[in-house]
């Protein structure tokens, strides 16, 4: 019989979590098909630019075929796609 109440020791005992598989899916540079998924994150890490759309989970996803371009502006980093004008 135990002495000592177990003092949230049982608590930590669930095991490991798996990982949600955040973070940026495709880099600046890489040309990428309408609905691709660019990033997936929690919270507005990254924000959409042009041609970039997010959905509800704050995942951001391309509206257009292009190429990945990366900026900052007012301290918010931002995603965009410019249009591939040379097939």
């Amino acid at each position: 019989m135990a002495h000592k109440k177990a003092g949230g020791s049982k608590a930590s005992q669930s095991g490991n979590v798996a990982g949600k598989r955040l973070g940026v899916k495709v880099f600046a540079g890489q040309t990428v098909t309408t609905g691709s998924i660019l990033i997936r994150q929690k919270g507005n890490v990254f924000h959409p630019g042009e041609n970039v759309g997010q959905g509800r989970d704050f995942t951001l996803f391309a509206l257009a075929d292009g190429i990945v371009r990366h900026a900052r502006k007012l301290g918010r980093k931002y995603v965009h796609i410019s249009e591939d004008r040379n097939p």
